[in-house]
């Protein structure tokens, strides 16, 4: 039986959301077809043939790109069988299942699928399962799934080169082609504007040590010189982690890796810091989200402004690069609370850190967020828009709306003009001043801006 998985964006990466199950697929007898839309495009011989036609929608622009491409599907073959999973895909079932989606499969989603396949197979016990074209009377699988697997090393040979994809650029101006892995998945902690929690709900899950190890040696081998780990939070289990990146560094002591870590774990865990220096981790992506320890605490974060103060310092004493990352316009963020987040950056040194496309990164409110249990939320949200996937919200003060279209058009023309870190920076400070009537200069040291190594695709939702 024939199985097409798609992937229509995930961050730059080559999609684990493909490679696993794929691996568990094969497994189980199916041919299976993979097609990334961000690298790639649809084959319609192989549409037409597809039995079972399966959409990864591990993001909000993901999800909204697979919404645009399963009409398209349906139309090539109105009779094979659809699924959607990830982590968006039970938050908007409603959604897709409005575009022809039977079955909807989140959080560990790989067994799940293995069973819509077997379903499928032609038996006459599994016709009576389904009616029309191959649709479920009731799908039988749950929503969401949080069993615990025995991962299959993921299968990527079905995938674009890893050179297809987003690579890290260097301090020394050198290019090195990226790998993704994941030996964690869903997190612990209960963040109210993460898309995780509504799914995992304070739990996560634990790749075995072996299959993380083959999968990093398979893409090594496919000319990988970098890893990123793609786990919501690399410190969740610590105990299972460290021992993968020693065993990393000791296999394959010329690469290098970048990890995700809470600002909270970054404090609680800062014993490890220096192995992750030492086993060859270039940089931390942090979710700061904000400076303002209100909007901390709406968001459950778990750390203050102090902390995040306290942590930079810690990665710089330790020798490795933080890459913070930002909810900078939110309903809470007043004119001066934006302008106070950048004067933070340039004091903390971390003008150079700081993908520019932060600047401009406004809150997504999802279907299931935990911030609609919120009445502030509740009355500043809008009714839920199908077209955009979220609840649509407008600040109380129309000038941060304001500030937000002038700093998201700045940072996106500069961008596409080659303008340095510290020279969008000076755009978007000029901006803000002039929102604030106040004239005052940029904070940016009179220096030359020092290169930071990072990834040639940035961080967003």
């Amino acid at each position: 039986m024939n199985v097409v998985l798609i992937s229509t964006y995930e961050l730059g990466h080559q999609p684990f959301g493909l490679a696993s199950p794929a691996a568990w697929l094969k497994a189980a007898g199916a041919t299976v077809t993979c097609f990334d839309l961000a690298v790639s495009h649809l084959d319609r011989d192989v549409i037409a043939e597809a039995d079972l036609i399966a959409f990864y929608v591990p993001m909000h622009t993901a999800t909204r790109i697979a919404g645009q491409f399963i009409p398209r599907v349906r139309s090539i073959n109105p009779h094979a069988h659809l699924c959607a999973y990830g982590l968006y895909a039970p938050l908007n079932a409603d959604y897709l299942r409005g575009l022809g989606v039977t079955t909807i499969l989140g959080g560990e989603f790989e067994e799940g699928l293995v069973a819509v396949y077997r379903l499928l197979l032609p038996s006459p016990e599994n016709r009576s399962r389904f009616w029309g074209e191959g649709l479920w009377v009731k799908q039988s699988e749950p929503m969401i799934s949080l069993a615990r697997q025995n991962f299959l090393t993921p299968d990527r040979s079905g995938l674009p080169h890893l050179s297809k994809y987003a690579y890290l650029d260097r301090v020394d101006g050198c290019k090195k082609v990226v790998g993704y892995t994941e030996t964690t998945r869903g997190c612990k902690h209960l963040c109210r504007h993460c898309p995780i929690v509504p799914v995992y709900n304070g739990q996560f899950r634990v790749v075995p040590f072996d299959v993380v190890i083959d999968d990093i040696e398979q893409q090594m081998e496919a000319g990988a010189g970098h890893i990123t780990f793609g786990d919501p939070d690399f410190f969740n289990g610590p105990g299972h982690t460290i021992p993968i990146v020693e065993k990393f560094h000791q296999l394959w002591a010329f690469a290098t890796y970048d990890v995700t870590i809470k600002i909270e774990h970054l404090l609680k865990y800062a014993r490890w810091l220096p192995v992750l220096r030492d086993t060859g981790c270039l940089f931390i992506t942090s979710a700061v989200e904000a400076v303002d320890d209100a909007i901390l605490e709406v968001f459950d974060k778990h750390h203050t402004r102090a902390d995040f103060v306290k942590a930079a310092a810690l990665l710089k004493d330790n020798g490795l690069t933080l890459n913070p990352t930002f909810v900078a316009f939110n309903p809470w963020i007043s004119l001066s609370g934006y302008r106070d987040l950048l004067q933070t950056i340039a004091e903390l040194d971390l003008i150079d850190h700081v993908a520019t496309v932060q600047y401009a990164i406004r809150l997504l409110i999802p279907a299931g967020s935990k911030l609609l249990d919120r009445s502030d939320v509740q009355q500043l949200s809008g009714p839920f828009d199908q077209a955009a996937l979220v609840y649509p919200w407008a600040h109380l003060d129309p000038r941060v709306d304001l500030l937000y279209e002038a700093v998201l058009a700045s940072v996106t023309e500069a961008q596409a003009a080659g303008f340095s870190r510290g020279e969008i920076f000076d755009r978007v400070w000029a901006i803000t001043a002039h929102a604030l009537n106040d004239a005052r200069p940029s904070p940016r040291p009179d220096r030359a801006s020092t290169p930071i190594p990072h990834l040639s695709e940035s961080w967003y939702c």
